[in-house]
Parts: structure tokens; C-alpha cells; sequence
């Protein structure tokens, strides 16, 4: 007989897993996390996660801008370079998430200066708008505005031209297609007029509006950039809690070795003052560990011959010997730090209406732009205050702010969370934490630090 139409539908590897899983069975599925360079929007998010979907294989994606990490639920013949090649004919590049980041070279520059130059260049362009407000009439002329809004347009704004052309071979839009066509659209206009005057006519020039955007959507990458790095610290904070090197008993004596070396099964020794390197058992030795990045609790726990101890603690005043049980990425510690950074990289379920509204904001953008230049030519005639309008379409509407304001906001409250002891379990938990009105503690030792402070001084009469 002939097979049904419906035989031959190619369904998504995610439709095939949900009705595999609703059969009752499991899809053995793996995770592969990626470095994705060259996203400036939310815009790029969506288009980054549709090409992931589209690989074949690939049962779930997540792109998170803030973190600019991709998360990839495939199919065990999917690889890392699928993945990669797929990111990359979209007009980005990958790399792996774990792979060690180059900062050696960039601390020699600081990643200041771009928006320090353009500023330097931008300010005397904006200079006489601001002294107009001291009744101070001063302009430069044509040709002084054009030698400083240049380099900003051209050198330090080439940034927004090579990532639009990558998004229009892409056939996508982003915030620094808009950036590129607002700007070259209000410098362009400039030059024209500029010509046009025979160098005359300074008023009518608008240098100082392209030149001060590209200055300021620099200052605002610099600025996230700089978040970024500074909510990144939690994680760099609980790395920091475990030790790179351990003594472990080989033959009878110690053996100085790399924690990455330890085997489970291996005898470590902790001295006295010593942070506990690895996840496991007493075997010999009594003393005290304070456990308090773990469970909160500030008095020191006794460990005797028999007790599990945790890695990241800190051993008391005993020696112990220790039969390490988990290593690794199987320690305690280890799950904590993958808790936080998935944390980082979820997105909360606001987000999703962010993602529906950034995939079709860059084209309705476009065309309300020049629904705006045509209303102008019609009600005016004049083609160059239409231009200026629709100019200024293009440059207020950059989608920046609509996708990293969620995705930041998680970071930051994820990492000051983890500083403070505090360790959220997804993004949806951080969401909905607003309307939580009560917390029950199980036990006051939590809710002290455990060190007496001086409260005041009261003098026997």
C-alpha cells in the first residue's frame, strides 16, 4: 500500500523528543554550551537561536546576551562544530564556553579608549548647542566639523558597519544596522549640505548628531561590557574557594599534587588552617570544619573518623586524613558554581516576550522610518527635514536595552545573591521573588554570623 502523506513530515528533533518522552521513554540528549562573538542585540539573540534549531539534532537552544552563551540541548551525534559552522554562516562566530579567554593583550589597551576618543572628537561638535545655554553664539565651520565627525564616523564607529553588513547577508536586522543607516544618514546629509554651501551655512549641519550617537552607544558597550564583568565576580569568587593544590598520601608520604590529579579512592591530607580540597570521608583525625558556604551555619561542625566533609570548607584545629568520595565537577562546590551560572544563563519567563518582540523590531523599525520620510515629504516637501526625521527613528529605536535589561538585571541579582551566601536555583525563582511576604527558617544558626561585636559600653556606678 502507499504510506500516508503525513509518513514523510520532517518533524523537529524537539517534536520527536517530547513524543518520544510522552511514550514513556527517555531520548539520551547531551548539552553543549558555546561562545557566541558579535551579538548586539536582541535581536541577534533570536537569530542566533533559530539557526541552532534548524541544525538537525538540536531538541533545545538558549542564547543568553548578557552572558553571550549559547545553551544547546542535541542529540548525541550532534557536534561542537555543527553547531559552530551553523553560527557562524549566520554571521557570528563560536567557540567553546569552557575554552581559557585571551585578556593578556587587551589589559595592555584599556577598553575605555574608543569611547574616550570619540568623546575628545564629539565635544567641540556639541560644544556650541551647550554654550547656547549661556548665551555664548560660537561654531565651529563646515570644514572643522567634518575633520572631527569623520574618524568618530568612520574609524571608531566601523564597529556598527561590519556587524550590519553581517546582518544584512543574514537577512536580519540588529541595533547596529540602525545605528549604521541613522548615523550615515545624518552624516551624509551634512556633507551634502555642506557642498551644497560651499562650506557655509554651519547651522544647518548635523555632524554633532552622528558623532554623538556613535559616542554614546559606545559608552553604553563599554558600560555593559563593564557589568558583565562585574557580576561575573560571584563565579570568580566560588573558583577562587577551591584549592589547586593537595597533599596526598602515596607510599606513606605526601605528595604535593594538582587537584585536577585527584582520583576518587585517593587519601588526602589536610592540615590545620587548610581549606578542604575535595568532597569525602574521614578516615583518621578529629577536628572542626566551618561549612558556612554551604550551609550557612557559623559555628564550626565536628568531624571525627566516619564524617563526610565537603570541599571549599575550611578544617579547624585537627589533622585529618580524608578518602576523597567526588571530584571534580561531582563536588559539591562544582554543582553550586554550575547552579549560579545557570542562574546567569536562564532566561526568566519575561524573556520570552522579549525574544517575540526583538524578532520583528529591527523591520518594523526600518519601515516605520520611512513611513516617517514619507508623511514629512507630503506634509512639507521638504526632503531634508523629512530625512531628519526618519533619522531619528532609526537611531532612538535601538533594541539594546530590550534585550539585556532582563538578562543583566538576572546576572546582577544572581551575583550579589552568591556573594551574600544567597544561591537562586533558576531565573523564574529570582521572577517571582517579588511576592514573596514571609521566610521560614528551620534553625536560628543560620540567621548569625557567629562573631561578637562591641554593642556598647555601660559604666558601674
Amino acid at each position: 500500500g502507499v504510506l500516508p502523506d503525513r509518513v514523510h513530515d520532517v518533524h523537529p528533533a524537539g517534536d520527536l523528543a517530547e513524543a518520544v518522552r510522552k511514550a514513556g521513554y527517555e531520548v539520551m540528549t547531551q548539552s553543549i554550551e558555546l561562545k557566541v562573538d558579535g551579538m548586539s542585540c536582541a535581536s541577534c539573540v533570536g537569530r542566533v537561536e533559530k539557526t541552532l534549531l534548524k541544525v538537525p539534532g538540536v531538541v533545545k537552544a538558549s542564547v543568553n546576551l548578557a552572558t553571550e552563551k549559547a545553551t544547546v540541548e542535541v542529540l548525541s551525534s550532534v557536534t561542537f562544530a555543527t553547531l559552530a559552522a551553523a553560527i557562524g554562516n549566520a554571521g557570528y562566530s563560536a567557540k567553546p564556553a569552557s575554552e581559557p579567554q585571551q585578556e593578556t593583550a587587551q589589559k595592555q589597551i584599556p577598553e575605555w579608549w574608543p569611547v574616550a576618543v570619540s568623546a575628545l572628537l564629539t565635544l567641540p561638535l556639541v560644544a556650541p548647542m551647550l554654550l547656547q545655554l549661556f548665551g555664548i553664539d560660537w561654531m565651529l565651520d563646515g570644514g572643522q566639523q567634518l575633520a572631527l565627525a569623520t574618524p568618530v564616523q568612520f574609524w571608531l564607529g566601523w564597529r556598527f558597519y561590519r556587524a550590519g553588513w553581517k546582518a544584512v547577508k543574514a537577512r536580519a536586522g540588529n541595533m547596529d544596522l540602525l545605528v549604521s543607516l541613522g548615523t550615515s544618514a545624518a552624516y551624509g546629509l551634512s556633507v551634502y549640505q555642506l557642498i551644497q554651501g560651499g562650506g557655509g551655512h554651519p547651522h544647518h549641519l548635523y555632524f554633532e548628531a552622528s558623532a554623538a550617537v556613535i559616542t554614546l552607544v559606545l559608552l553604553g558597550k563599554w558600560l555593559e561590557a563593564r557589568a558583565k564583568r562585574q557580576t561575573a565576580d560571584a563565579i570568580r569568587s566560588l573558583n577562587a574557594l577551591r584549592p589547586t593544590i593537595a597533599r596526598v598520601l602515596v607510599d606513606g608520604r605526601e605528595v604535593s599534587t594538582p587537584v585536577e590529579q585527584i582520583a576518587i579512592g585517593d587519601f588526602v591530607v589536610v592540615r590545620p588552617g587548610e581549606r578542604i580540597s575535595v568532597d569525602g570521608e574521614v578516615i583518621s583525625g578529629q577536628s572542626h570544619a566551618d561549612e558556612a558556604l554551604i550551609t550557612g551555619e557559623s559555628l564550626p561542625v565536628s568531624k571525627n573518623v566516619g564524617d563526610k566533609v565537603t570541599g571549599g570548607s575550611v578544617n579547624g584545629e585537627g589533622l585529618l586524613h580524608i578518602r576523597t568520595g567526588a571530584v571534580g565537577a561531582e563536588t559539591t562546590l562544582a554543582r553550586i558554581i554550575r547552579m549560579v551560572e545557570s542562574a546567569q544563563a536562564a532566561k526568566a519567563p519575561i524573556q520570552r516576550i522579549v525574544d517575540q518582540v526583538s524578532a520583528v523590531f529591527v523591520p518594523v523599525v526600518l519601515v516605520v522610518a520611512l513611513l516617517t520620510f514619507a508623511g514629512w515629504m507630503m506634509y512639507s516637501g521638504d526632503w531634508e527635514a523629512a530625512l531628519i526625521n526618519a533619522v531619528a527613528v532609526l537611531v532612538i529605536a535601538c533594541p539594546c536595552a530590550l534585550g539585556l535589561a532582563t538578562p543583566t538585571a538576572i546576572m546582577a541579582g544572581t551575583g550579589v545573591a552568591a556573594r551574600q551566601g544567597i544561591l537562586i536555583k533558576d531565573a523564574e525563582a529570582l521572577e517571582i521573588a517579588h511576592s514573596v511576604t514571609a521566610v521560614a527558617f528551620d534553625k536560628t544558626g543560620t540567621l548569625t554570623e557567629g562573631k561578637p561585636s562591641l554593642v556598647s559600653i555601660e559604666p558601674v556606678q
